[in-house]
């Protein structure tokens, strides 16, 4: 019985799958609404929820699965089935989005607080809590102060708060200790905060 579960699971994961192709494919080669609004609404909330998880905010989050969602439709054309699945090709978008989000902040006007960049800050830092991580900076003024970190610091931060990897993700693959990667983060949070402190 349990066998057969297991089974139908994987025929229905095969079944999305392969209509997902199909509406990825009628979109590019017809501009189909109702094939894209299918996509919109199987990758629309899935992509909300990488995307809360990832920025903390809610705002962003929407911001991200709209840009995604955009370039689906403008890029489905690109979309190869024999180099992967359409989530895989459609997660991949929006990691790219949600990287350029963070880097070329010159196209954001508001501010926001520097909890929403890096969501897992108070949680990791408590015992560094200062009140600079509660003022308002810019995305431009985190983007430069981030490109004056140490290699190795920014390595980490890149790592966790831009690609959204865990901190013993980031040990196993740069082959260091747990311990050095918590220390390299919060030496680096907190270089971030003095040097937000220095630009008041």
């Amino acid at each position: 019985m349990l066998v057969g579960i297991e089974l139908n699971k994987y025929q229905a994961q095969g079944d999305v799958t392969n209509e997902m192709v199909a509406c990825l494919h009628t979109v590019a080669a017809k501009r189909c609404q109702a094939s894209f609004a299918r996509l919109f609404h199987y990758f629309a909330p899935r992509l909300r929820a990488y995307a809360l998880k990832q920025m903390g905010n809610d705002a962003l989050a929407m911001e991200l699965v709209q840009e995604t969602l955009t370039n689906v439709w403008q890029k489905a054309h690109l979309f190869d089935a024999s180099k992967g699945a359409p989530s895989t090709w459609i997660f991949t978008i929006a990691r790219n989005i949600r990287f350029d989000m963070l880097r070329k902040q010159q196209h954001r006007k508001e501010d926001i607080c520097a909890d929403d960049l890096w969501p897992v800050l108070c949680e990791q830092t408590a015992d560094l809590a200062q009140p600079e991580l509660d003022e308002q900076v810019t995305l431009e003024q985190v983007g430069q102060l981030f490109e004056a970190l140490p290699d190795k610091q920014k390595q980490v931060i890149e790592a966790i708060y831009i690609q959204g990897k865990s901190q013993q993700e980031v040990a196993d693959a740069l082959g260091i200790p747990l311990g050095t990667v918590k220390s390299r983060t919060r030496l680096a949070l907190q270089r971030l905060k003095e040097m937000l402190s220095d630009e008041d």
